[in-house]
């Protein structure tokens, strides 16, 4: 019930407010696309073990995965998936995808790496990007010259040798090795897309974006508290996440109509410690930060003495 309610509003603000799902606007390479750019990951939320046998995916530990589908443009959920931590990432690539459109771009990290997905995705109109794993075996056709970056250190279109990788994915690929500046330090990254006109700079600034994914996981964990949870079974948890990602998509449509200025985690501290008041929200959401606060919050003379005392 929670999840068809999340949808169902979700779906209303997008359609009597448009300009609230155009409320980012990308930069630099990321400007030219017109078609909207998902990121795909998956958030681990760690459970009690011992309360919660349905959870356990080690020995003592146990654990709930929540596998999302962030879309770039609004930065809300387009789709989610609340499981158990023991099935493989790539498992849910297919469900996590499904509804994307062709001409889309995906992004998603090489945990999510099926070649047959990754097929179909081609064969539907999709482009993606992800990260080479290690142990990718192929055979180099041809080294493209598209750009004098010196951050990019090679561009080539592959194909897979491994038999088995081949028929699942018979066409060519491209393959992206490049500089990346990850916590203040340059480390070489290898990227896989379907791609074969794009800049080999522009699929790195792609891959790049998904860190936005990680930002939008650690918004909920720190602000909405996903950690406690009131119930053991594996609906009470279900029920909590949703619920958590629906008091975010309230607070974010909040903070379109008032043009919230500020972060995300002040927005919820005001409205948090404005929950046990009879404030005006509109007034105090516009007056915050400015040297103008609503009639409610200045000062009355009876606080100059207490009650009953003259």
């Amino acid at each position: 019930m929670a999840q068809a309610l999340y949808w169902r509003m979700l779906e209303h603000l997008m359609t009597q407010t448009p300009s609230f799902a155009r409320r980012k606007v990308r930069r630099g390479f990321l400007r030219r696309f017109r078609k909207v750019i998902h990121a795909v990951d998956s958030t681990t939320i760690q459970l009690v073990a011992n309360c919660m046998d349905w959870a356990k995916h080690r020995r003592r530990k146990a654990a709930a995965k929540c596998h999302l589908r962030l879309n770039l443009q609004s930065f809300l959920p387009a789709c989610a998936v609340i499981d158990t931590a023991k099935d493989h990432d790539n498992r849910r690539a297919r469900e996590v995808c499904a509804a994307l459109n062709s001409g889309e771009i995906v992004v998603f990290d090489k945990a999510y790496v099926d070649f047959e997905h990754l097929f179909e995705l081609t064969k539907r109109g999709v482009w993606w990007v992800t990260r080479a794993k290690d142990n990718l075996q192929y055979r180099v056709l041809e080294r493209l010259n598209t750009t004098d970056n010196p951050r990019i250190l090679s561009d080539e279109l592959i194909e897979l040798t491994v038999e088995k990788s081949h028929a699942a994915y018979p066409q060519r690929l491209r393959r992206v090795v490049a500089l990346v500046e990850v916590d203040g330090k340059d480390i070489e990254l290898t990227f896989l897309t379907n791609n074969l006109t794009w800049s080999a700079w522009t699929v790195a600034e792609l891959y790049r974006c998904r860190w936005d994914i990680e930002v939008f996981f650690k918004e909920i964990k720190q602000t909405l508290q996903l950690a406690d949870f009131l119930g053991h079974n594996a609906n009470a948890v279900r029920w909590q996440i949703w619920i958590g990602l629906l008091v975010h998509l309230l607070m974010r449509y909040v903070a379109h109509l008032h043009s919230w200025a500020h972060s995300f985690t002040r927005l919820f501290t005001v409205l948090r410690a404005s929950l046990w008041r009879r404030w005006d929200l509109h007034a105090l959401l516009d007056s915050y930060g400015t040297a103008r606060p609503p009639g409610r919050l200045r000062a009355a003379p009876e606080q100059a003495y207490l009650p009953g005392f003259a």
